[in-house]
């Protein structure tokens, strides 16, 4: 469980496919605070810490991992949002986040607007998903390449969002551009709700 606070954007630093698995080693600054087994987002997937090295870990992607998400576009060098798993004693800062990415998006336009940015994103609508509650709601939660984020202005397969600096600088928001693909996570409590009407 997560909450879409990003700790830190960090560098892959080693790419190893093996069969349709994909070993992602990263370098960032609390390597020495992980321990096997452990959870850690990356761009909002969970991913289980598989080995340890001096400064370096590994996690390993497996083939519904790679075709729902943008982790099989990472290149050497591509900066990845990290959140390690929340404690259960502190605020929820952000909101529930499982770390299971629900499918990708395209960012469609950055704008500027007096020293923060409004990105759109567009992703594929398909209405019986929808129904399950695969989609966005003005001023509801969604997570962006593992970033917890307000929604602003959706429509059926767009929304935007709005990014502070922090967020941009202490991100990998600040390589998105026109064309990039991104993982979003949809709101757990609105897929909840939307199952329920079900009944």
């Amino acid at each position: 469980m997560f909450s879409g606070i990003v700790e830190e954007a960090a560098p892959v630093v080693a790419l190893r496919p093996e069969g349709e698995n994909l070993h992602i080693t990263m370098k960032c600054s609390f390597v020495n605070e992980l321990k096997i087994d452990q959870s850690v987002a990356h761009n909002g997937v969970c991913l289980t810490v598989v080995s340890l090295d001096d400064n370096t870990y590994t996690v390993t992607a497996i083939k519904e991992t790679l075709d729902r998400s943008n982790l099989g576009l990472l290149e050497i060098g591509s900066k990845v949002n990290l959140e390690r798993s929340m404690l259960m004693n502190g605020r929820l800062d952000g909101h529930i986040v499982q770390g299971h990415v629900d499918q990708t998006a395209t960012c469609t336009k950055v704008e500027e607007a007096g020293g923060s940015w409004y990105y759109t994103f567009e992703y594929k609508f398909d209405r019986e998903m929808a129904k399950k509650g695969y989609f966005t709601v003005d001023k509801g939660s969604v997570t962006v390449n593992g970033v917890s984020l307000t929604v602003v202005a959706p429509t059926d397969n767009t929304f935007q969002v709005a990014i502070i600096p922090f967020t941009h600088e202490h991100t990998n928001f600040h390589q998105i551009k026109e064309g990039t693909v991104v993982n979003l996570e949809f709101d757990i409590i609105g897929k909840y709700i939307s199952r329920l009407q079900q009944f």
